[in-house]
């Protein structure tokens, strides 16, 4: 089995509902995005997904996260804009664009700050 990984950033902000304490107020962080696909046969040039490509689809759906106020968007609507439901939520949007039968999608990590992160894998 094959894995590669790559990472990106977004900056945005959030409050967290149902929460107690300071993070239920407005507040914004430097997100840092990391993806994790996984294939066990390589393609022609030795690689999995080419990392190029891969970064460009994980922009395309960064991209609608980039400053923004999430609780204003669709998806967190209804629920808090975790870390753990943004990395849900990203997963969801990537996926369908990665995985090709031979290539897959493992798991999206979101790390909120330097020490802080959540992760989803189905």
């Amino acid at each position: 089995m094959y894995s590669s990984a790559i990472t990106a950033t977004f900056s945005a902000a959030h409050a967290l509902r149902n929460y107690q304490g300071k993070c239920e107020r407005l507040h914004g962080h430097n997100w840092k995005i990391e993806v994790l696909t996984a294939t066990e046969t390589l393609d022609a040039a030795g690689m999995g997904l080419d990392f190029t490509v891969l970064r460009e689809r994980l922009g395309a759906v960064l991209a609608q996260l980039d400053h923004r106020y999430l609780n204003d968007l669709e998806p967190f609507q209804a629920c808090s804009p975790s870390s753990e439901l943004i990395a849900r939520h990203i997963f969801e949007q990537l996926e369908p664009t990665v995985n090709d039968g031979r290539v897959r999608l493992v798991a999206v990590k979101v790390w909120e700050s330097e020490g802080s992160w959540a992760e989803f894998r189905p």
